[in-house]
């Protein structure tokens, strides 16, 4: 199996080259773990194995993890060993194991997402970091044309559309404090992305590639059609890429958040305003960087 593996990356890797919003969310991670200094990580939810992948080769040594057997087998076989499967939020790690714990499009799909982070908090050594990317809740036209188009949460397996800043820093206020936050990918990027989508599903094609799906030869031969697609219209994303850079002023629809591990106390709720922003932060007329609200 090991003879596999670099050719399965290969393969793998082609296929995030062509995605400019896989690429922008790598970018992303990457900025984060910058202002890290860190020996051990563990990825969570590593795109099907391929940013599982990105992660180890960067250096130190990394952990997987995923919440279904599919997936966990194809990032196996993707990375090889030191890969885990979530059991429902639970981690089957020992205690303070990483310096960095990397989520990745993960949160937004676990029930008890508040017990998930505790127990990510529990993994990590004292002063560890955390790295958390998820969509973005915002008010935006192109939600209500996704749901039209049939591309739900529902049916990407989402129990929760993503978080505001302020949903996510409720989150992590227990035992975390919020060092920066940004978010990335804007509404052209976003909108070309709903159109391939859609095309994609209509002719019977995958965007994404089946959760748990290792892209090897056979499924890049199988997924042609989108691979075509993807090159003839990737002028076209480029363009939008520039495009979203133009409007910097505007917020994106993918967040991710970096933030300090400390002990563990329960905080109470802090109350917000309709805007999601708390009284602190309307007082001082921006947002706290910092989830000990």
């Amino acid at each position: 199996m090991k003879k596999d593996v670099p050719a399965l990356a290969d393969w793998s890797l082609q296929l995030f080259r062509l995605s400019l919003l896989k690429q922008a969310k790598w970018r992303a991670i990457v900025r984060m773990l910058e202002a890290v200094e860190y020996q051990s990580g563990l990825d969570i939810g590593g795109d099907n194995g391929v940013i599982s992948l990105l992660l180890r080769r960067r250096g130190g040594v990394w952990t997987s993890a995923d919440g279904s057997a599919p997936a966990v087998a194809a990032i196996r076989r993707l990375v090889g060993d030191r890969v885990v499967t979530v059991e429902g939020h639970r981690l089957p790690l020992p205690d303070g194991q990483f310096d960095v714990v990397v989520i990745i499009d993960y949160l937004e799909h676990v029930i008890e997402d508040e017990a998930f982070i505790a127990e990510c908090h529990r993994v990590l050594k004292p002063h560890g970091t955390l790295i958390v990317n998820t969509p973005h809740l915002k008010r935006s036209p192109l939600h209500a044309l996704r749901r039209v188009l049939g591309l739900t949460d529902t049916r990407h397996g989402h129990v929760r559309p993503g978080y505001t800043a302020n949903q996510l820093f409720r989150t992590l206020k227990n035992g975390f404090d919020v060092q920066d936050v940004c978010t990335y990918s804007r509404c052209c990027n976003q909108l070309l992305d709903t159109g391939i989508r859609w095309i994609s599903e209509r002719r019977g094609g995958d965007h994404d590639a089946v959760k748990g799906t290792v892209i090897g030869e056979a499924e890049f031969r199988r997924l042609g059609k989108l691979v075509r697609l993807y090159r003839v219209l990737y002028p076209l994303l480029w363009l939008a890429v520039q495009l979203d850079r133009l409007m910097f002023f505007t917020q994106g629809f993918m967040l991710i958040v970096r933030a300090r591990r400390r002990n563990w106390i329960p905080r109470a709720a802090t109350p917000v305003l309709r805007d999601g922003r708390s009284l602190a932060e309307a007082t001082l007329g921006g947002r706290i960087g910092s989830a000990a609200l």
